[in-house]
């Protein structure tokens, strides 16, 4: 199974059409949140047309810069991760969308707090014994794909604690534009491929219950 993860599009739309041909080849489509520019549903519905031009699957969690009808809009169209986890093949893929509070008051923050009972009813939903992906546009805390410039952590300690516990096959994240890298917590394989303009996006390949994951450059 093929996973292709892009994160913070920020509504360009034109980019995603350069890259039609990878995605064309992905079982699924992975967007890891920002998928707008402080935008709203009608314009969400426009990135993910134009991916689902060239998609098989398109699923999908909102961003912080994401207002909250572009996710109504995304559960609506039954491709919404956040708080769920959905059953894809033979794994399941769960979501997190928004970011725990920043300094710039963005349309979706909320608390460590939420973040815990956001993935509790992710983790409700999955299959006992069934290996699952995670999508989440906050990154975890305290690794290479949360460092702000200065190299500050910003990272969630509470989504960093349920990958210890839950240990997912890989964590397709974003939000933080500079810190384009993959990490890993346990066996979990983080990646960060940063915002799609700069010309990058994740790559997982999944055989059984092993996976390699690696950031690509479409440019």
């Amino acid at each position: 199974m093929i996973l292709i993860g892009l994160s913070d599009i920020h509504g360009e739309t034109a980019i995603i059409d350069r890259m039609g041909h990878i995605l064309s080849r992905a079982d699924a489509v992975l967007l890891a949140g920002d998928i707008t520019h402080f935008s709203h549903a009608g314009k969400a519905e426009r990135v993910v047309e134009a991916v689902r031009r060239h998609a098989r699957c398109v699923l999908a969690v909102p961003g912080n810069c994401d207002h909250n009808d572009v996710n109504d809009w995304l559960e609506q169209e039954g491709i919404n991760l956040h708080c769920r986890t959905r059953t894809f093949g033979n794994i399941g893929i769960a979501g997190l969308g928004g970011s725990i509070y920043t300094p710039f008051n963005t349309p979706f923050e909320y608390s460590e707090t939420q973040v815990r009972r956001f993935l509790s009813d992710a983790a409700a939903g999955l299959p006992e014994n069934l290996p699952f992906v995670l999508v989440s546009h906050q990154p975890p805390a305290d690794t290479a794909c949360d460092r702000i410039r200065g190299g500050r952590h910003v990272g969630s300690r509470e989504l960093r604690e349920f990958i210890e516990t839950y240990q997912p096959l890989a964590g397709f994240t974003g939000h933080i534009h500079e810190s384009v890298t993959t990490d890993h917590i346990g066996r979990t394989k983080i990646v960060n491929p940063g915002q799609l303009r700069r010309g990058c996006y994740a790559y997982a390949e999944i055989t059984s219950d092993l996976i390699s994951v690696e950031i690509r450059s479409f440019k």
